[in-house]
């Protein structure tokens, strides 16, 4: 099931246990498998490069590996996923081969293979640190609700903005799309070094939005547009969610 078509390319997908909302996340059944094995598997069908869990206790490992997929245990103290994929980048590349590291979260069982291969595209353009995704909010409740991250960005083409902002209050104000974040990342390699080396920063903490960091630094973020976002679970009712969405796809 590892993919490692592209040497420079490195899909990592964080699993961490701890979960207030959602005990032994990773683990969960859906359809047969543990939630971070969905994630898996949609990172392994977007055919972009080597996919590796950066797991935290050695259940998960075991599921990992059961399944057929490469795992690498990482320090269970991480506060933030990007500390969690850089500490497993250098275990899986100490020698710097890679050269974009792809940050899918492990609780995105629905997302599409189509949405992670989009996060390489803003990178084509060698000025762009790092690159996400966003979609643009249909439902009027969303632009409203804190829970939903906002993209304050200048538009370079009808599928790309620069990111200027991200909130969570309904922002950019006056008519115009507003736009629902998707907290996937692709960053080059220097650009996840840098950041991880900066320390939490002034609007990062007043929003709890970690990629203000980068921003508040100067680093360039691109966000692509795509068409849907995939289901974050954090709840047992979104669980239930996402065990429907992919009973149906099955």
């Amino acid at each position: 099931m590892m993919n490692k078509k592209s040497g420079k390319t490195l899909v990592l997908i964080p699993g961490r246990m701890a979960s207030t909302r959602l005990p032994g996340k990773p683990l969960a059944d859906i359809c047969g498998l543990p939630m971070i094995v969905q994630v898996a598997k949609r990172a392994a069908e977007a055919d972009v490069g080597r996919v590796v869990i950066a797991v935290d206790h050695l259940e998960v490992f075991q599921a990992v590996s059961d399944a057929g997929f490469e795992a690498i245990m990482t320090r269970i103290d991480h506060q933030v996923g990007s500390d969690r994929i850089y500490e497993a980048l250098l275990k899986v590349d100490p020698e710097a081969q890679v050269e974009i590291i792809i940050n899918v979260q492990g609780d995105l069982p629905t997302i599409e293979p189509e949405s992670i291969r989009a996060a390489l595209k803003p990178l084509e353009n060698p000025t762009t640190d790092i690159a996400t995704l966003t979609v643009a909010i249909t439902d009027e409740h969303e632009k409203t609700n804190p829970n939903v991250v906002k993209v304050v960005g200048s538009p370079i083409s009808d599928r790309r903005l620069r990111a200027l902002y991200f909130t969570r209050a309904a922002a950019p104000y006056g008519e115009g799309p507003l736009f629902h974040h998707i907290g996937l990342y692709a960053f080059r390699r220097n650009a996840l070094e840098t950041f991880v080396s900066l320390k939490p920063s002034t609007l990062e903490r007043r929003e709890s939005l970690e990629q203000l960091r980068a921003l508040e630094a100067g680093m360039r973020i691109d966000v692509e547009i795509v068409d849907s976002v995939p289901l974050g679970v954090d709840t047992p009712a979104d669980l239930e969610k996402a065990r429907r969405t992919l009973s149906v796809r099955a």
